[in-house]
């Protein structure tokens, strides 16, 4: 099993979860966060002033899928959340030694 987060856009996020439910992805948490990479923020102008912005408003994703699963979940948010340009966001894949329902106590892929 792998955890798949991704850092994205926040108006993707319709387009993103509309696309893994379509591939059968049941569950997904999302986080709102701010960050930044190499866009590194902008500036801003509030009555007459300038204001660094640094960091950037963005969603979390995190799904916990089968290792068959990933490629395919991993392709759809690819799609769903590209723009085209800077601050398109990131996905990253962390392994999962194990998953454990609370309610039922089942474990594994069958917890998923």
């Amino acid at each position: 099993m792998k955890k798949i987060e991704a850092v994205i856009k926040p108006f993707k996020l319709d387009d993103v979860k509309e696309k893994l439910t379509e591939i059968g992805i049941r569950g997904i948490t999302i986080s709102e966060v701010k960050g930044f990479g190499r866009q590194k923020g902008h500036t801003e102008l509030y009555r007459g002033a300038e204001y660094v912005i640094d960091f950037i408003p963005k969603i979390k994703i995190e799904v916990v899928v089968s290792d068959e699963m990933v490629a395919q979940a991993v392709e759809v948010i690819t799609e769903a959340a590209k723009t085209g340009r800077i601050g398109d966001g990131k996905i990253f894949i962390i392994p999962i030694d194990e998953v454990i329902r609370i309610r039922t106590g089942e474990t594994g892929e069958n917890a998923l």
